[in-house]
């Protein structure tokens, strides 16, 4: 269970998240649930739990729009360059994955959706 987070602050993290993902080239090295938390400025306590619900969000937006998770630029520094399982959950009750969350089937999907993240910023027009 997640400990409380406000609407405000999640609304706030995940414009954050948003911004700090979305800047990411696409070439970069993933960052960690941890590691953007501290990118973030979060203070203790419960940083990464408060990461991962903002990423939930943003998982849930990016499904109502129809767009690729851009909550797929996170992971685990435990599961060797995949996110948490409940990412995969969570795709999976989102309609976008079918639930495995370790193997070659997780690892096909989480870099399918680092694809369509990449080729989703190659087709935004420039601003200007």
């Amino acid at each position: 269970m997640h400990a409380p987070i406000s609407i405000e602050e999640l609304a706030a993290l995940c414009t954050a998240l948003r911004s700090l993902l979305g800047a990411l080239p696409a070439d970069a090295p993933l960052p960690t649930y941890q590691q953007v938390a501290w990118r973030l400025g979060l203070a203790p306590p419960y940083t990464v739990n408060r990461v991962i619900q903002a990423l939930e969000q943003l998982m849930r937006e990016d499904a109502a729009a129809g767009r690729p998770l851009l909550a797929a630029r996170v992971v685990s520094r435990v599961r060797d360059g995949l996110p948490a399982p409940g990412f995969f959950a969570l795709a999976t009750r989102l309609g976008y994955h079918d639930g495995s969350e370790v193997g070659a089937v997780a690892r096909a999907f989480h870099t399918a959706q680092l694809r369509a993240l990449a080729l989703a910023v190659d087709r935004v027009p420039p601003i200007g």
